[in-house]
């Protein structure tokens, strides 16, 4: 599959998208991610074998956004029920959006909140680990794009 970044509207935001796909945003399956950001590293969570969407595989914290829901709502939301962790709605637009052939996620980039991040959802999660973008590629990653973004949100 290939991959690549574009660049969108000149608000610095990024379109990453699998060359396979139209530039539209998949309105059934939408998604929001957090690039919590602390020393040089991104917060990864490891999907539970068990999990229909991407088993077993290491991804970004976040989840699907409600029927009626914000996006920047809907990061809060996940981000404390995933991690226990409160963060203010992002009022800036997404440092990214992905986009697959069953998802459109919109990614922001975290690097202020209040609490500790730990998991709080072992049904959905395994394990969480702090990684640079380097060490990202010793990973089985839910997403190909993952290193690229983490290494563009780390610069």
């Amino acid at each position: 599959m290939h991959a690549s970044c574009a660049a969108t509207a000149g608000l610095g935001r990024r379109l990453w998208d699998d060359g396979e796909v139209s530039h539209q945003a998949n309105d059934d399956h939408r998604v929001v991610a957090g690039l919590i950001r602390q020393h040089g590293r991104i917060l990864l969570c490891h999907r539970s074998p068990q999990r229909d969407w991407y088993p077993d595989l290491w991804d970004l914290p976040g989840g699907h956004v409600g029927e009626n829901e914000l996006a920047a709502h809907a990061l809060t939301r996940e981000l404390w029920e995933e991690l226990g962790i409160r963060v203010e709605p992002p009022q800036s637009e997404p440092f990214a959006h992905v986009q697959g052939t069953d998802f459109r996620m919109d990614v922001w980039l975290i690097d202020e909140w209040v609490g500790e991040p730990s998991n709080l959802a072992p049904d959905e999660h395994d394990a969480l680990a702090w990684v640079n973008a380097e060490e990202t590629l010793g990973f089985q990653l839910a997403d190909q794009r993952l290193p690229a973004l983490i290494k563009a949100a780390l610069t």
